[in-house]
């Protein structure tokens, strides 16, 4: 089964920017949030790590801090981008952890969970 990317679009129109080439991001690992109909977790939102959100994901069992070589993951510490699952975002946003985010590397697609408005509120730098 080929996966057909959607087009790299980021939320406010314009080309999608690489989120983390290092550590290396996203559903096709290509350091882009990149996302296709078989990315069910749309993993388009580009954030940028806190402390405070790494243990909040790892407490809801998703742990994102702990390396795991037989994946080559060499786990996420505070200050890492990070392509999330837009409904994790949204969530860590309903409860107050939310991490900023980079919106010229949050893919346009992210747009069909979380608004516009609510990204806005966490504009991080445009590294």
């Amino acid at each position: 089964m080929t996966l057909k990317p959607a087009p790299s679009v980021n939320v406010l129109g314009g080309s999608l920017k690489s989120c983390s080439m290092e550590p290396v991001t996203g559903f096709f690992r290509n350091g882009h949030c990149d996302t296709c109909a078989q990315d069910q977790g749309s993993h388009t939102v580009c954030a940028i790590m806190t402390a405070e959100f790494l243990a909040y994901s790892k407490y809801l069992g998703n742990d994102l801090s702990t390396p795991r070589p037989e994946y080559q993951f060499p786990g996420l510490k505070p200050g890492d981008n990070w392509c999330l699952c837009a409904s994790r975002f949204l969530q860590a946003h309903h409860e107050g952890v939310a991490p900023k985010v980079r919106l010229n590397a949050t893919h346009l697609r992210a747009l069909d969970i979380v608004s516009l408005e609510v990204l806005q509120q966490y504009a991080g730098d445009a590294v």
